[in-house]
């Protein structure tokens, strides 16, 4: 505690030295160029005096401040660009050249000032993790309930957690069971239940009723805590950046020193050894690579991408090693509906209906999934009566004169001791697909349940296809879910490794192994990921969604829901630091063209000057092309085309419960293949006519020739073509076995099979088509 003050001391003065430095720059700016501008209109009205006088002061006005910047460096350990504007400013005024001063001080004030617009400081004093943490605890002491600072709690101390509240110190649990939201801790969205006796982490929120924990650590040694020391540390240990035109200014300032030097040993003449410091002033340096920075920040911005300084951009664009969390990155971080499975004699829509219609008023996150799936797919919500809900059980309520329960437990045995053979598959289903099951029972009698995920993200695949491209050498999954579901993910995206159920600490550990091998990016939502992204090179925050607290820790932040911003970030990094080098190098070898005509007495300090301005104005327009789009990063959609891919998109949403029916109606088969089955199927061969077949074909003769230019042509579509061929011949031979079974009075058993078949392919055709398209085509669309 004794450091605190000091910490905030330093804090504040790093602050207002910033601030300072803002207002700075823009007032340099402002006065040089009137400088240069008066000492110009008093030139040209023949006050020669005055004008030498005006350039002066402009040049006096810029040497004040660039020698405090040099100090400033120096004190730091290294010399930047700044001191050969310095030097020449002085060179400047030593010989009477003011027009070549005036100049000099106008190029280093744009140069500051573009600078300082580069850089948006961002705070690392992770002020949203403290917000989060609580102040209070409420402790019990006999029948008394008090609250007390957090600082006052002791191991064994009887702590009571309210709905909402965050648990305070780390403790078990004394009630029955706790209901918890522990995404802050570990990234996952889906709420735990922790029963009596179990650990409970501070920084968890409590989603379900009020419950006791006794305390088992005090504030300062808790779950929490840790987080924000980790976050802090991982930030004071990151080294800092060096800029680009520093690099270049290392050897370039030697070299100018050693020119200028010997043109004045030889020559005799301080003049000449001026003019080879004017010309040498480094304004590709002091420009042209802030211009091509600034312009690939503006490019990235446009996009969704906040880059908070160029530094980083500059650091992006060397990248080689990137490390994903999954939730809420790589998955879309919220729960979704995967699929919902219905008893014999129960439709899968039934089932969806009457489960949101009980849940349409829980908080819980499952419930918004199937609410949100609900009324996606149309589906009208009656009003339920004598809702009631209890935390990590379930909703109960009456729905149409039933009573319906929707959650937890699972279902019993069936009539004959054992459990449904169909409730048995939505096990198996739940544990081979890592999903959560929220089981529907009307009137006791379990009528269905409902399987949710968290999903990919339709646009994870194609970003790091492009991310690769891009020069990035190797993806990593650190998270602290499961190592099944994380590996399954992995597998999917064609990953180089996965790190699951990783602590906070163990994701930072992990971020510093691969430093120590290449420039690591590392990409995460979460409060648990704020000291991960502080120990990256560059840390980048999903902010569209995520905690505010991970935004505060990174380098980047993308506001857009949107993975693949990523991966343009990267390709506009990597143009933006390849044109600045371009400007870079290319300045500075006309500079030292020009430092030899000057060394040898061709060029006096005026003309330097002047011919310095044209290399700039070269260099500059050179930079500016970091503006333009790169047409190679993203195929650019038309108006027209865009609309329809959200038309689509939209009607891939809605025809979720035709897929879920198709796969249904095979099970039908795999079971009781009697009346209810061949109904099943006719509904099935309904919905193939009426709303899937139709959005087929307007696909095949609307999207995919609007997108035939962007993708290079018909070719690039053919494929996809070939599976509409694919799921119209299905669904043909699907009603041919109905017409089949209606001649006859039922299914033959000879059919049995080959119906299942064409149903079973056409469910995984229509889903790895349903996928394959999300990826590829969708995607595209902002």
């Amino acid at each position: 505690m004794s450091h605190t003050p000091v910490r905030l001391r330093r804090t504040t003065a790093a602050l207002t030295a910033a601030i300072a430095s803002a207002r700075l720059e823009p007032v340099l700016l402002a006065v040089t160029a009137a400088a240069l501008a008066g000492g110009g209109v008093a030139w040209l009205l023949g006050a020669h005096g005055a004008a030498d006088l005006v350039w002066a002061l402009g040049t006096v006005a810029a040497v004040v401040p660039a020698v405090a910047w040099v100090l400033a460096a120096l004190r730091r350990g290294h010399a930047g660009v700044d001191l050969i504007a310095v030097l020449a400013l002085g060179g400047t005024l030593a010989v009477g050249e003011y027009l070549a001063g005036s100049l000099i001080a106008l190029m280093l004030a744009t140069g500051r000032t573009l600078e300082a617009a580069a850089r948006r400081r961002a705070s690392h004093d992770l002020r949203a993790l403290l917000e989060h943490a609580p102040r209070v605890a409420r402790r019990r002491t006999g029948d008394e309930v008090a609250a007390v600072p957090l600082a006052e709690v002791a191991v064994g101390d009887l702590l009571v957690v309210g709905p909402g509240e965050v648990v305070p110190v780390d403790g078990r649990v004394e009630s029955a069971a706790a209901v918890l939201d522990e995404s802050v801790l570990t990234g996952e969205s889906l709420q735990v239940e922790r029963p009596r006796g179990e650990p409970v982490r501070s920084g968890a929120v409590n989603a379900g009723g009020a419950f006791e924990v006794r305390a088992t650590a005090t504030e300062r040694d808790s779950t929490y805590a840790g987080i924000v020391r980790l976050a802090r540390q991982a930030g004071a240990e990151s080294a800092p950046v060096v800029r680009l035109a520093d690099r270049y200014a290392a050897w370039f300032l030697p070299l100018t020193l050693a020119v200028a030097g010997l043109a004045w040993l030889l020559s005799g003449s301080a003049v000449r050894a001026v003019a080879v410091l004017v010309v040498a002033t480094p304004c590709p340096l002091l420009l042209a690579a802030p211009v091509a920075v600034v312009s690939g920040l503006s490019r990235a911005s446009r996009l969704g991408v906040v880059i908070r300084d160029g530094g980083a951009l500059e650091t992006l664009g060397r990248a080689r090693t990137l490390l994903l969390d999954k939730t809420g990155t790589l998955t879309g971080g919220r729960p979704r509906v995967l699929d919902v499975a219905a008893a014999p004699g129960t439709r899968p829509a039934d089932v969806l209906r009457l489960a949101a219609s009980v849940d349409r008023y829980s908080p819980h996150v499952l419930a918004r999934a199937i609410v949100d799936t609900a009324r996606e797919r149309g589906l009208a919500l009656p009003v339920p009566a004598d809702v009631t809900e209890e935390p990590g059980r379930g909703a109960t309520g009456r729905v149409d004169g039933h009573l319906v329960s929707i959650g937890r437990p699972g279902p019993g045995p069936g009539p004959g001791g054992e459990r449904p053979a169909w409730a048995e598959a939505v096990d198996n289903r739940a544990l081979l697909d890592g999903a959560a099951v929220a089981w529907l029972t009307v009137d006791g009698r379990l009528a269905g349940a409902v399987l949710l995920r968290d999903p990919l993200r339709y646009d994870a695949p194609r970003t790091l296809r492009h991310l690769r491209t891009a020069g990035i050498e190797r993806v990593l999954m650190l998270t602290g879910d499961r190592a099944a579901p994380a590996h399954e993910v992995a597998a999917v995206l064609g990953l180089d490794g996965v790190l699951a159920e990783l602590t906070p600490a163990g994701k930072v550990a992990a971020v510093r192994d691969e430093r120590a091998r290449a420039v690591t990016v590392m990409v995460g939502d979460g409060v648990n990921d704020a000291p991960a992204l502080a120990a990256a090179d560059v840390g980048v925050a999903m902010g569209a969604r995520g905690a505010t607290a991970s935004s505060e820790a990174a380098d980047i932040v993308l506001t857009t829901d949107r993975v693949d911003r990523l991966a343009d970030a990267v390709s506009i990094a990597q143009r933006a630091r390849r044109i600045a080098v371009q400007s870079a190098l290319g300045g500075m070898v006309m500079s030292l063209a020009a430092m030899a005509a000057a060394a040898v007495g061709l060029l006096p300090p005026a003309v330097g000057a002047l011919l310095q301005e044209g290399i700039d104005v070269a260099v500059i327009l050179n930079a500016l092309r970091a503006l333009r789009v790169d047409r190679a990063a993203r195929p650019a959609l038309t108006p027209a085309a865009e609309a329809l891919v959200h038309r689509f998109a939209a009607e891939h949403d809605d025809l979720r419960d035709v897929l879920d029916s198709v796969r249904a109606a095979a099970d039908r088969l795999s079971g009781d293949p009697g009346p209810d089955a061949l109904a099943a199927v006719e509904e099935t061969h309904r919905l193939l006519t009426e709303r899937l077949l139709p959005h087929e074909y307007a696909e095949e003769h609307e999207l995919y020739p609007a997108l035939a230019p962007t993708l290079g042509g018909p070719e690039a579509t053919a494929t996809m073509s070939r599976a509409h061929t694919e799921i119209e011949r299905l669904s043909r031979r699907v009603a041919t076995h109905l017409e089949l079974a209606r001649a006859s009075g039922g299914l033959a058993p000879g059919q049995l099979d080959d119906l299942r078949s064409c149903l079973y392919g056409l469910n995984t055709v229509l889903r790895l088509h349903f996928t394959q398209e999300e990826e590829n085509y969708f995607s595209l669309a902002p």
